[in-house]
């Protein structure tokens, strides 16, 4: 159960860490820097682009973070566990 458990936040921390990458993607490259009085149709694009590199950042470190908590605590509950011993 522990290792199943420590498998699904390694995998949720690695896809949060995949999406802030993607993000910066969104941020850096895709949107970059904004025109100065750009036509209505450049401002749209850079909004978007803008938005969804933002969105993906807060969604990217929310997993990562989240999949680091439950590893740690996957962590301490595993020295927990090899400490007790068997009472059988």
């Amino acid at each position: 159960m522990i290792k199943a458990a420590k498998k699904m936040s390694s995998s949720v921390m690695l896809a949060g860490i995949i999406i802030l990458m993607i993000s910066l993607y969104y941020g850096m490259f895709k949107a970059g820097i904004p025109y100065q009085d750009p036509p209505l149709d450049l401002q749209i694009e850079y909004a978007i682009n803008s938005g969804i590199g933002s969105r993906l950042f807060l969604v990217g470190g929310v997993m990562a973070v989240l999949g680091m908590f439950v590893f740690i605590i996957n962590k301490l509950a595993e020295k927990v566990m090899k400490k007790q011993p068997d009472d059988k």
